[in-house]
């Protein structure tokens, strides 16, 4: 994505519920049961207004999983439902994993300081401490990424999106800008959650720095091989896709999707299906990866010192229930409350030309993973998907 690009972008799933999409007239309501393979087909079936893209997706219910695509309506072919895309910044909740980890084995310290860790990688006016832990829940008043291709030029994004940036090189552009400006705090560290890349690229560093291994070496020997995850890597800027795989597209200046499905990244991008990421995220949260204590730290929303959740910064994040505008990333997820009170917990990600989520209820009993082949605008049918497996979401 392009070095400009606002944490908005990186809004996923919150940002589509707060557009109106025409509904049919069975959505929006739970299943009672198992998943109800009619409905969830017309929820990710095309209709006009969606975009021009495939669809994919893991809906399980009560240990009953439907598994669904919709064709690729560009290049007219079917999509298999277990293909593989690229999951943008569900990422995240692999680093934050990783992290978690090391915290149990005594490695990494949650309220260590990246000053610590990292010694001089910050500019001499970031005086306050910076924590671990701000950096998993979003809180460390770090600047955004600066990352990818400098334009916003659709034509251009294309054409330079087989780069791959590694962790050092976004740090340097984020931190020591070529143009020499002087980079300075966003706000005073803990006092606010805004969500941003640039957290997690940090973080990366001190998971290498801190094991003397990459992090595609670490998630795969942490995660991906204990559980078996096969279809899941940290491709480390290969640009080839494997088969079969939903077709990422993006719109170029005329308007016309094109494949960008190859495509670079960073040191942290990574590539995975919708039943590899169901396996995942039930292990993560069912206790398979984490002890009690690090399990906790995941689902800990960050609080002020009189127990209020902190405020948000940033047009359209945390929209939802009662406590709208306020925190709703913990360290790794973010957490979306639904109209009955039940908050989901889960992840959505934006490469260039993918769109992609997953969520669960806490007892893990309804789970979703989706892809929408699409980098251009809200891909309604996430919305439906996740309107028809879980329910009305809080207003």
């Amino acid at each position: 994505m392009p070095a400009t690009k606002p944490a908005a972008l990186a809004l996923g799933l919150a940002a589509l519920l707060l557009t109106a999409v025409p509904a049919a007239p069975a959505l929006g309501q739970a299943p009672p049961g198992g998943p109800d393979p009619v409905v969830l087909d017309a929820a990710i079936a095309a209709r006009p207004g969606d975009p021009a893209a495939g669809v994919i997706a893991r809906v399980t219910v009560d240990g009953r999983a439907w598994r669904g695509s919709a064709g690729d309506p560009v290049s007219g072919r079917p999509v298999a439902s277990n293909a593989s895309f690229r999951i943008g910044s569900i990422n995240k909740t692999f680093v934050a994993a990783a992290v978690l980890q090391l915290a149990a084995e005594q490695r990494i310290s949650l309220d260590g300081t990246v000053q610590q860790y990292l010694p001089g990688t910050l500019p001499a006016d970031f005086t306050l401490p910076i924590t671990v832990r701000q950096l998993l829940d979003h809180t460390s008043g770090l600047p955004q990424a600066v990352e990818g291709p400098n334009t916003q030029d659709p034509d251009e994004l294309i054409a330079r999106r087989f780069g791959l940036e590694t962790l050092d090189q976004v740090v340097q552009r984020t931190l020591r800008p070529e143009d020499g400006h002087v980079v300075t705090p966003s706000f005073t560290p803990g006092a606010a959650q805004e969500y941003n890349n640039f957290n997690y690229r940090l973080a990366g560093r001190i998971i290498e720095q801190a094991t003397g291994h990459t992090i595609r070496e670490e998630v795969t020997a942490r995660i991906l091989k204990p559980l078996g995850l096969r279809h899941t890597e940290v491709p480390e800027g290969r640009p080839t896709m494997p088969e079969p795989h939903l077709t990422g597209y993006f719109a170029d200046r005329a308007g016309t999707p094109i494949d960008v499905s190859e495509q670079g990244g960073n040191s942290e991008s990574m590539v995975s299906t919708p039943a590899d990421l169901d396996v995942f995220l039930r292990a993560l949260l069912d206790g398979e990866l984490l002890p009690p204590q690090q399990l906790n730290d995941l689902l800990t929303l960050p609080r002020d010192a009189s127990g209020r959740l902190l405020p948000v910064r940033g047009a359209g994040e945390c929209r939802f229930g009662p406590d709208k505008g306020r925190a709703c990333y913990s360290a790794g997820l973010m957490a979306i409350p639904l109209q009955d009170g039940t908050v989901l917990w889960g992840k959505t990600g934006h490469d260039l030309g993918y769109s992609d989520g997953f969520f669960t209820t806490p007892d893990l009993r309804r789970r979703l993973v989706y892809s929408v082949g699409t980098g251009n605008g809200a891909p309604a049918p996430a919305l439906r998907l996740a309107a028809t497996t879980f329910g009305p979401f809080a207003p």
